[in-house]
């Protein structure tokens, strides 16, 4: 079984002048094949987002003949355009939509469904992605449209905005995706406008940003990333929100979008393993976007010196919104339009700067949570989730059911580079079930293509073992492939356990289904709307590697070593108290950890080098 959704990185489309006039070339020949009498250019299955999907193969249209000039396309914009300011524009009230602050104002708007009161409440949304449609339209209308269907798409547009604004409540969905996409808007919007009315609404939009976005971001990992339907990031929506950060700053040249912008994608590198993979979020925990990611990732990896383009995006949506017959929609066309218009090369190498959140080197990676607790551990092309026991989840060591991963005081990190070898030194003071303190210190250490763990802890008492990872996923290449099992070697005994109960609190490795649809099967709320990350969290029980401590270990101490990737070498480690601290040797390494108390300043000691 693979991932549906997560298949190639993104960088690897082409993206060349070329490549994008093939794929408008073949936009055009889908959207001439499709017109209707009428005008329309929606998709013939097209139930669900179909406000502003016309609208969008129109823009992309009108790119297409800004670009060839093909003599065919004039006269499918103006008939296209003519449809949509005619059938797909709403002025009285959806039945039943709930967030309007303003009855019957009047102002135009965008239907999610066009059935009256069959489901008001993505009209939201759908008007921002149809004022979108408008604007680009409208830069892209010259020798296109006459001054009176100009000047109709500009005020269909002006009352987008007024509805999304004025008559209804801004973000009803605390979608950060989508309140950031109105203010793009109506920055572009505001190009369109006579110069005090378009001073008022750029005015306007940024004091949205600020007020209503900005000053409502959520920490994660030590970032504030603007809040995404209740959570501090989705993994869908997420760099869609990137790509609006762009635009607003190429549209607008408020260095607040470049600065929040760059904050995300720091955040979203550190969380993102080498080989792309990404799990989480308050919407959807494995559905990835794809080309409405492209802006974002290029735009912000070349500003901040990252390999963001490795994010593994949705291929099948690698240049547009589809249908399930591979048809083309609409729906977001307006970030295909930037994304052909901006010409920033995607920047390909990684950032080499230490980064507190996230060990890197070569083909492997740890993404650490806000905890420190490794979050998604890569080694060898095999992808590793923190594993369940008795409600607790995460990596580390379990003495009487208990799992010692959750700080009680500073977490101290130290990171070093030395001869080829990459490692981070975890200090965490924790609390037994007892309310006795210990310090764990992890010591994480790669050579690009194997990962060894040692987690060394004051002796525990009974019988502790280390919870060290449910393994979830090997890399195809292409594609990510479910697994239930790896190769893990251990200084002491190591196991493969599957939980021993049923039902969706239990997660088994070797069943058929992802994370995700886990998940969302323990949400509270249908699929589509329930959180999956608050889901998950209430996973009992899931496969686990476990592992004994190291039998020769020092007395005073409970030593759990463990090597993610294979090498062909046994291992064998050693460990031994010297005057700096405990030494480990390893057949690739040797360190030396120091003290829990750390240096002058409590910071941890680390030194490293080849064996």
């Amino acid at each position: 079984m693979h991932l549906p959704r997560q298949l190639g990185s993104l960088h690897d489309l082409p993206d060349t002048p070329e490549a994008y006039d093939a794929v408008l070339a073949d936009v055009t020949e889908q959207a001439l094949a499709r017109l209707t009498p009428e005008g329309g250019l929606e998709h013939p299955d097209c139930v669900d987002d179909i406000g502003d999907t016309s609208l969008g193969v129109t823009s992309l249209l009108a790119l297409a003949w800004q670009r060839t000039k093909d003599p065919r396309l004039p006269e499918a914009v103006r008939r296209s355009t003519g449809f949509h300011l005619r059938e797909r524009v709403y002025t009285d009230d959806n039945p039943g939509y709930p967030n309007l602050r303003v009855r019957d104002s009047g102002f135009p708007y965008a239907r999610y469904t066009l059935a009256p009161g069959a489901h008001p409440i993505g009209d939201w949304p759908s008007t921002v992605w149809a004022l979108l449609q408008a604007v680009n339209l409208l830069d892209l209308a010259d020798g296109l449209l006459d001054e009176e269907r100009t000047a109709a798409v500009r005020d269909m547009a002006r009352g987008y905005w007024s509805w999304l604004t004025e008559a209804a409540f801004f973000n009803p969905q605390e979608a950060g995706n989508q309140a950031i996409g109105c203010v793009v808007g109506g920055l572009m919007l505001a190009r369109h406008l006579p110069p005090e009315e378009g001073e008022k609404v750029r005015a306007r939009a940024i004091a949205l940003y600020t007020e209503e976005i900005r000053a409502h971001r959520v920490r994660d990992r030590g970032a504030l990333l603007p809040p995404e339907h209740g959570g501090a990031w989705d993994n869908n929506y997420g760099p869609i929100s990137l790509s609006f950060l762009a635009q607003a700053h190429l549209v607008s040249g408020e260095e607040i979008f470049a600065e929040d912008g760059e904050a995300v994608a720091r955040y979203l590198d550190a969380r993102l393993t080498t080989g792309g993979f990404d799990c989480g979020g308050p919407r959807y925990s494995e559905q990835h976007s794809g080309f409405e990611s492209v802006l974002g990732l290029r735009y912000f990896g070349a500003r901040i010196g990252a390999d963001l383009g490795r994010y593994r995006g949705d291929t099948r949506w690698g240049r547009h919104a589809i249908k399930a017959d591979g048809g083309v929609d609409g729906h977001f066309a307006w970030m295909l339009v930037w994304q052909i218009q901006d010409t920033t090369p995607w920047h390909r190498t990684p950032s080499t700067e230490p980064v507190r959140h996230q060990l890197r080197s070569g083909g492997v990676s740890v993404a650490f949570d806000a905890k420190m607790t490794p979050s998604l551990v890569e080694a060898d092309g095999t992808y590793f989730l923190p594993a369940a026991v008795n409600r607790q989840h995460g990596f580390g060591p379990v003495v009487d059911g208990f799992l010692l991963c959750r700080p009680m005081g500073e977490t101290r990190v130290r990171d070093v580079r030395a001869e080829g070898l990459t490692a981070k030194l975890v200090t965490k003071p924790v609390v037994t079930r007892d309310h006795v303190l210990r310090h764990v210190r992890s010591l994480y250490v790669t050579d690009g293509t194997r990962l060894w763990t040692t987690v060394a802890v004051e002796r525990l008492p009974g019988e502790p073992y280390l919870l060290a990872g449910l393994p979830y996923l090997a890399d195809d290449g292409d594609r990510l492939r479910r697994i239930a099992d790896a190769e893990v070697a251990s200084a002491g005994d190591l196991w493969l356990t599957h939980p021993s109960a049923e039902g969706p609190e239990f997660f088994d490795a070797r069943a058929d289904t992802t994370q995700e649809l886990a998940a969302f099967a323990l949400a509270a709320d249908p699929r589509g709307y329930g959180d999956p990350d608050e889901g998950w969290s209430h996973l009992v029980a899931s496969t686990a590697i476990e592992a004994t401590p190291a039998p020769n270990a020092p007395d005073d101490l409970d030593v759990f070593a463990v090597r993610y990737g294979g090498s062909g070498e046994i291992f064998d480690p050693t460990f031994d108290h010297v005057a700096e601290g405990l030494r480990i040797r390893t057949e690739a390494f040797t360190a030396v950890l120091g003290g829990p108390a750390g240096d002058a300043h409590g910071e941890p000691t680390l030194t490293l080098r080849l064996s």
